[in-house]
């Protein structure tokens, strides 16, 4: 059952995104930067309440507050259920943080009192220096209390840990393939039509390669995300038995598609390069790189290692167990 939620919230991301990406291009006004999400959202409610009456702006003050003060709470729930650590006061300056950043976001004239108006900065890029700094510190925190947890957790709870760090890898590869690799496309769908006024029906082929190219793109992460489902296989039967039969079959697989998995990434991109010179002469856009995805590699790599530990410990056991 578990299994089966984890796959519909992959997919529901995925749609997500994707809708995330076409509203930047219907409502460009109100999703401008991932980075400002949700915050450009929320202050455009809040201020088209504050603009609808007295009693609506009453509302959107009440609303206001108790958004910022979301962290403040998480605090006091914290501190009910356990002693409050160092880095949990970072929640204090997140919600100074959603204070400033929210009535910013309402009030966009405001913004220049925080920027030099000699920096010449978009507002768009105003925006997304607010959101990322929110974003920083959130990241931060959650970082620090991970590395907390790991060093007093014990082994059983340190695979627990690590079930949800790869479940949370997955949504961020989901995001990268559908969210900003997904954008990207549209953009460079948008850059050629805008580049070829007047030979818009020469560019059927181009576009079918632009999308050739999201599919190259999104590959490596798609293929990630299935390792990660392979290594959670791997990890339930460790925790039921380390060194059993099933844990041994599940390494084995983990390693081979591995090893499939690095081979298919340097394979697609040498196959679109080879196959985009082909079709040269019809393209109007053409982007030929070499495309070496490192974090994804060392994903893969790492996970290889892993699995190969857990066949050659239940190796030694078997020998330690036939010498004995």
């Amino acid at each position: 059952m578990r299994q089966k939620i984890f796959y519909i919230s992959l997919i529901a991301t995925a749609l997500l995104c994707i809708l995330f990406c076409l509203s930047q291009i219907s409502f460009s006004s109100m999703f401008t930067s991932v980075l400002v999400f949700p915050f450009e959202q929320i202050a455009s409610l809040l201020r088209f309440l504050s603009l609808s009456g007295r009693f609506l702006n009453a509302i959107a003050l009440m609303l206001y507050v108790g958004i910022c003060l979301i962290p403040i709470w998480f605090i006091l729930w914290i501190k009910n259920r356990r002693k409050l650590h160092i880095e949990d006061w970072l929640l204090v300056l997140l919600s100074g943080l959603l204070f400033m950043i929210i009535y910013l976001m309402i009030n966009v004239g405001m913004m220049a009192k925080i920027f030099n108006a000699n920096m010449g900065t978009l507002l768009i890029v105003q925006k997304s220096i607010l959101g990322s700094v929110f974003w920083s510190v959130l990241v931060g925190y959650v970082v620090l209390h991970a590395i907390r947890l790991c060093f007093e957790s014990s082994t059983e709870k340190l695979q627990d840990y690590l079930k949800i760090f790869l479940s949370f890898l997955a949504f961020l590869f989901v995001c990268a393939a559908f969210g900003v690799s997904f954008g990207e496309t549209l953009n460079s769908f948008d850059a050629l039509k805008a580049g070829n006024i007047g030979n818009e029906s020469a560019l059927g082929m181009s576009y079918v390669f632009l999308a050739l190219r999201f599919l190259v793109n999104i590959t490596p992460f798609i293929l990630n995300i299935a390792t990660i489902f392979f290594a959670l296989r791997l990890l339930n039967n460790m925790k039921v038995n380390r060194y059993s039969y099933e844990t041994v079959i599940s390494a084995e697989k983990l390693s081979l598609w591995c090893k499939k998995t690095l081979s298919i990434v340097v394979l697609t991109n040498i196959f679109f390069n080879v196959f985009q010179l082909l079709f040269a002469k019809n393209l109007r856009s053409i982007n030929s790189s070499i495309s070496i995805p490192i974090v994804s590699i060392c994903f893969v790599i790492a996970i290889l290692i892993f699995a190969r530990i857990i066949a050659e410990n239940k190796q030694l056991k078997s020998d330690n167990d036939l010498f004995i």
